[in-house]
């Protein structure tokens, strides 16, 4: 009866602990070539609250993962990379907007070329 009782109270635990997360290395890994890949292309933390949030929350997996709190590891590290995503999508869709002005202002000195003609 007794042993019933304690497998019965045991039993969970013992199978919580095998189910426990594991270490988010590859999670870890694809935030540092996402923060590589945006700051390859010039963007700093002085120029994006995105880059500079991403490498704080990096610094905040690696400190959970060093805790062996692998669950929290992974949620930094998870948005980490979605803000390091952001930060490069941000400067690809300034970049290109530059781009576009810049077109658009060789359009109308044309325009204005062929007006004169």
């Amino acid at each position: 009866m007794i042993y019933r009782r304690l497998c019965a109270v045991l039993l969970p635990l013992i199978l919580s602990a095998c189910a426990s997360d594991p270490a988010p290395t590859e999670q870890l890994r694809l935030t540092e070539q996402a923060l590589s890949q945006t700051q390859a292309l010039g963007v700093t933390a002085e120029q994006s609250q995105a880059l500079r949030q991403a490498e704080e929350k990096l610094a905040l997996a690696q400190a959970a993962l060093l805790e062996e709190d692998y669950k929290q590891a992974r949620v930094y590290a998870e948005q980490a990379e979605l803000d390091a995503r952001l930060a490069e999508a941000e400067h690809l869709t300034e970049k290109s907007q530059q781009q576009l002005a810049e077109l658009s202002n060789s359009i109308n000195r044309l325009r204005k070329q062929l007006g004169g003609l």
